[in-house]
This record gives C-alpha cells, sequence and structure tokens, in this order.
C-alpha cells in the first residue's frame, strides 16, 4: 500500500514538473535546455527592453532574470529587468517570439533577434534575411495575418504545423 502511494506521488509530480515547460514550448519559441531559472530560455538571450525601448539589440545577462509564463528572459540591466517584471506586455516579442512572417502562413519558424523590427511599440521577429524582406513588402497585412493565425495555432506544437 505504501508503495502504491508512493508510485502515484512520483506519477504526480512527474506529471505536473513536465506540463510547465510542455506548455509554455508550445506558445513560445524557447532555446532548448534550462536557465538556471529553471525555464527555457526565450528571445535568444537578447533583451527586450533594450530591443522595444532603444531598437538596439542587446545580449542579456543570466545574472538579470525575469520569468514570465514559464520562459526566461535575459537583460542587460537590473533596470531593464524590472521595467519587464512591471509590464512583460509591453515588451514581449509578438506571436511567442516565433517568426511573424512564418505565423502568417500558419507555420511555427524560428524568430531570430538578428531580423526583427519594432513597429508600433510591438517586438516582431523574423527566421532570415529573406523573409525578413518579404515582410517589408507587406508589413501591416503579414502582421495582420499574423495575428489572425495566432489564435488558431498559438497551442499547436510547430511539429504539427
Amino acid at each position: 500500500m505504501n508503495l502504491t502511494r508512493t508510485l502515484v506521488a512520483a506519477a504526480l509530480l512527474a506529471t505536473t514538473a513536465m506540463s510547465a515547460p510542455a506548455f509554455a514550448a508550445d506558445e513560445y519559441n524557447t532555446s532548448s535546455g534550462l536557465t538556471a531559472a529553471g525555464a527555457p530560455l526565450g528571445l535568444h538571450g537578447i533583451d527586450p527592453v533594450a530591443f522595444v525601448d532603444l531598437g538596439n539589440r542587446v545580449d542579456g545577462s543570466a545574472r538579470h532574470t525575469a520569468v514570465h509564463d514559464g520562459v526566461a528572459y535575459y537583460f542587460a540591466s537590473q533596470e531593464a529587468m524590472e521595467a519587464f517584471s512591471a509590464d512583460p506586455a509591453a515588451y514581449l516579442p509578438q506571436n511567442g517570439g516565433f517568426c511573424t512572417f512564418g505565423v502568417s502562413v500558419g507555420k511555427k519558424f524560428d524568430g531570430d533577434p538578428q531580423y526583427a523590427a519594432v513597429i508600433d511599440d510591438k517586438l516582431y521577429l523574423f527566421l532570415n534575411e529573406d523573409i525578413f524582406r518579404e515582410f517589408q513588402k507587406d508589413e501591416a497585412g503579414t502582421i495582420a495575418k499574423a495575428a489572425a493565425n495566432w489564435d488558431k495555432i498559438r497551442t499547436t506544437a510547430a511539429e504539427k504545423l
């Protein structure tokens, strides 16, 4: 009887521990592995506050980490981390950090911070330079299509799209 309780407790604990990161992985583009904060890394370690507020791609530091919705984000400074923590929605990359053009066609491709745009104070990422150039041909249309598709594919694993 004691063994049964132990096995049930272990199974419940394992299910609980595995469900949060798996849920985040479906909705957010993260690096594989975990950070010291115990969550996968978002935005390839680039500081989202510097991106949105300054328009610069600045490397964050593990020393300044905030976890939001099961994803860790790195920041270049304590002040940036505090700004993010006060209002994550103002700084989070759109479409979970996946390529906005990909989401506009119903796919979840990696969003590379090297190819990004801040439009109307929102951060959009793209797979590569060619895709970014395609986006620039119809920015508003691509953003609108991605917004419509995101609700449909948000919780679907990338490999199932």
